[in-house]
């Protein structure tokens, strides 16, 4: 008989599992066992083999630490959320601002930095204002190992994993050979240190196409590329590694065998300093455009029991094999059969985390707090339970009408509902610049069922108004009535596949909104298009982008949500969820008036900067010859490219940018005349 034997309940009580996982591992022969009078035994020297990271010690993990205050490192949204924690705990909240931001809301202290990328200065600001932990948010430094040393250093707490474990985490291809030795399914691919771009091709038509081509650091999608042919892979990879040392400071590539359509499915783990860890279930992301998520929802619609004990426990294996501490996210790819591949870990809260947290009634940021100052975990795999259906909404700064590029401007009127949870940094009067992340806010709804959550999200977003600034919220209230949406049916290619809706139409009730907010609050400022007529009503001129239009006021209330920028007097209109932008109309001048005559010249075409952003290349001279569809200058915003050609063949008659030059969404970029 083996000595400390256990039984196969008393295993999963004694790991955190279900007793159908313990069953599962001893017929797979991961967990060895014997049987012993009829019944299957485990010796509990045997648990190492299933236990890595995931034991449920409940000891405490190391020496405690007493916290007083927390700076936090970021701007925003989750500045704003992590402060109201540790407030909420008794902690003091230390915000910081950059020269060219304005200071976040809910902190007791803000202290100014040149940016949110200069770590000393963060460090220094921790050590002035008494700080003794610091919390990163997401994004900027959150998964910069080097900072995570630096903040321990300083003999403060870091609320976050180990910077071993973030940078074994954050090299993409490290963690696919970790995920491969941890028996993890990870799609075919090359993720090798020979990086010479004759070692990619040759690897390339071993895998097969299609496939991706991704930096094996950073995240988010940046400098991703699908192939689908061998002629495009060499651009495809010249094209990825421009974009990967310009986002990450490292051009290493990944190649991996393209998987068509599939879920994208992230667990949430959970882990203390002794090793003890828990997954809170997974998040349905699927609903991506270019790789940016939109909405995110929890239960998955294609996750059930046994499906979520299977990645949950891969989940846990992972984490636990790079010594994991705090929250962080396990992301796979799920295809329809339930099969599934590891795809990376996000070492730090994500953004959606607040959908985890309506289900299982949890604050991942007080987690994450207690766990920094030392705490046990305190709690077992089956002491999680998940209630309900939770989804999320990015409400996000950009024109969908625009090819979703990133939208600037001042938010003139900000309105969110009430019946959900609403996390945002934004207020009324914000400007909204191209400098950051376009996110503005999520919308979180919860319920007893997918279909109560979806409703109450769809009213809420029915209630969210954001005037003065281009917003996605109409494209939203459109996605949430799609049936692949409503039946949980979406896929990772969904959205790019569907039929975009059109633009917001500028009805005649939103020209007689602007009409009427202009007479309000312009008149009585001198500014004034119209004037009055004899024995009519008084007009004024307006313009709507390429449109004009002498309004008659009637006197009427305004039939549609408006505000005024005083600052540009610019009159916003709300057309179904989108801001509309309206201005007093001015007498032309000959040089706007021969641009205009061009602009409708079948032989002349006029490039205009789709969005704000930075010149990074001018692919021609003034007067050389150009084919239809050739790039003529690339603009960056948010560390992307996007490259503005032209729509007929010709001579460059006109360039007006050169590299490293900042330009507003609408400058004039160049000429060209056939």
């Amino acid at each position: 008989m083996i000595d400390d034997a256990l039984t196969p309940r008393e295993v999963a009580e004694e790991v955190g599992v279900t007793v159908r996982t313990v069953q599962r591992w001893i017929v797979d022969g991961r967990l060895p066992a014997v049987r012993i009078g009829g019944r299957m035994r485990v010796s509990r020297s045997s648990l190492a083999a299933v236990t890595t990271g995931i034991g449920p010690s409940h000891e405490v993990p190391g020496p405690q630490r007493t916290l007083g205050a927390v700076l936090v490192a970021n701007r925003g949204e989750i500045a704003a959320r992590v402060a109201k924690t540790a407030r909420r705990l008794g902690l003091r909240a230390i915000g910081i601002h950059a020269n060219d931001d304005r200071p976040p809301e809910g902190m007791d202290l803000v202290l100014p930095v040149p940016g949110y990328l200069d770590a000393d200065a963060i460090l220094d600001a921790a050590r002035r204002a008494g700080a003794d932990a610091v919390h990163p948010g997401y994004g900027f430094l959150a998964e910069n190992p080097a900072f995570a040393r630096a903040v321990t250093a300083a003999g403060l707490a870091w609320v976050g994993p180990p910077p071993e474990a973030i940078a074994a985490m954050g090299d993409k291809a490290a963690a696919r050979r970790t995920a491969v030795g941890l028996s993890v399914a990870v799609l075919p691919g090359y993720d090798d240190a020979e990086q010479a771009d004759e070692r990619l091709i040759a690897e390339a038509d071993g895998i097969g196409f299609p496939l991706l081509v991704k930096p094996a650091a950073g995240g988010g999608g940046k400098g991703m590329r699908v192939v689908r042919e061998a002629s495009t892979l060499p651009d495809a990879i010249a094209g990825a590694r421009r974009e990967a040392s310009r986002a990450f400071g490292d051009d290493r590539l990944i190649l991996e065998r393209l998987l068509e359509g599939p879920r994208h499915v992230e667990v949430q783990v959970l882990f203390d300093g002794a090793g003890s860890g828990v997954h809170l279930g997974e998040r349905d992301c699927s609903a991506q455009r270019r790789n940016q998520k939109i909405v995110e929802e929890s239960p998955g619609p294609a996750v059930d029991a046994a499906l979520r004990e299977l990645m949950g426990a891969a989940a846990l294996r992972v984490a636990g094999a790079v010594g994991y501490v705090g929250a962080g996210t396990v992301e796979f790819l799920l295809d329809d059969d339930g099969r599934f591949w590891f795809l990376e870990m996000n070492t730090r809260l994500q953004v959606e985390h607040p959908v985890t947290e309506a289900l299982t009634g949890r604050d991942l940021v007080e987690d994450q707090l207690r766990i920094a100052a030392g705490a046990p975990l305190g709690f077992r795999q089956a002491d999680v339970s998940l209630r309900g259906h939770a989804i999320e909404a990015r409400v996000y700064a950009e024109d969908p009408d625009a090819g979703f590029l990133p939208a600037t401007g001042r938010a003139v009127q900000v309105r969110w509902p009430a019946e959900v949870r609403v996390d945002t940094g934004l207020r009324e009067g914000d400007e909204v610049s191209d400098r950051y992340d376009p996110m503005l806010a999520k919308l979180i709804a919860h319920g007893p069922d997918r279909a109560t959550a979806l409703s109450r999200l769809e009213r809420a977003l029915a209630d969210t108004r954001v005037l003065g600034v281009r917003t996605n919220v109409r494209f939203l209230r459109w996605l949430l009535q799609q049936p692949a949406m409503r039946d949980g049916e979406v896929r990772t290619d969904t959205i790019g596949a569907l039929p975009l809706p059109g633009p917001p139409l500028a009805d005649d009730d939103a020209w007689q909104a602007a009409a009427s907010a202009a007479h309000m609050a312009l008149l009585p400022r001198g500014v004034w298009g119209g004037g009055w007529r004899p024995n009519a009503s008084p007009a004024v001129r307006l313009r709507h982008d390429e449109e004009e239009r002498s309004v008659a006021i009637d006197g009427s209330s305004p039939a549609r949500p408006v505000a005024v920028d005083p600052g540009s007097g610019a009159l916003h209109v709300d057309v179904e969820g989108q801001s509309l932008e309206f201005t007093i109309a001015a007498a032309p001048t000959v040089d706007e008036a021969i641009r205009h005559a061009a602009a409708h010249d079948a032989g002349h075409a006029l490039l205009v900067a789709p969005m704000p952003g930075r010149v990074i290349a001018v692919r021609v001279d003034e007067g050389a010859s150009v084919q239809a569809h050739a790039t003529v200058v690339v603009i960056e915003a948010m560390k992307m490219e996007h490259g503005v050609v032209t729509p007929m063949a010709g001579t460059v008659t006109r360039l007006l940018v050169r590299e490293g030059q900042q330009v507003g969404r609408g400058d004039l970029l160049a000429e060209v005349s056939a």
